[in-house]
């Protein structure tokens, strides 16, 4: 008697390259994906957002310090403020270099010196710009950063009611 053989549609050759096709295609996917610099730009963007902050605290800090001039009645709480935001590019700087800056923190060279001392008004809107923005990037971040920012803000709306 004759015994039946089931066929199979593929032969063996053709199945191992099917399955060899597929591991292949498989681990292009994952090389592909592993290669991808999105989390590297996205630290990128991180630390340039968190940069800018410290800038701004830098140049709040020197227009209080430039105000004292002008009204040395209120040097007290204009030096209050300058400290304060000194403290701030500090706290911001560190959190750069913890989180991996790929070099110094650059500062900007961009800023216009001053020729005369600034206004209390002046630094009043440069610190609402500043706690603005620090409760923007705030909502972005998570965890210490969020909070750091969201201190930043309120340290810049205290400033504007009470000190100044």
């Amino acid at each position: 008697m004759r015994t039946l053989l089931l066929t199979h549609p593929f032969s063996r050759r053709a199945a191992l390259r099917v399955v060899g096709s597929a591991a292949l295609g498989a681990s292009a996917v994952a090389l592909t994906t592993g290669c991808s610099n999105s989390g590297q730009s996205d630290l990128l963007a991180e630390i340039a957002a968190l940069a800018s902050q410290a800038e701004r605290a830098r140049r709040d800090a020197a227009t209080a310090t430039a105000a004292i001039a002008r009204f040395p009645d209120r040097a007290g709480a204009l030096d209050a403020v300058a400290a304060e935001r000194a403290a701030h590019a500090q706290a911001l700087d560190t959190e750069i270099a913890r989180i991996g800056t790929p070099g110094p923190p650059t500062t900007s060279t961009d800023a216009t010196p001053m020729t005369s001392p600034p206004t209390i008004e002046q630094l009043r809107t440069d610190l609402a710009d500043s706690q603005k923005e620090a409760a923007g990037l705030a909502r972005t971040q998570s965890g210490y950063r969020a909070g750091l920012l969201g201190s930043i803000s309120a340290a810049c709306a205290a400033q504007q009611a009470v000190l100044l």
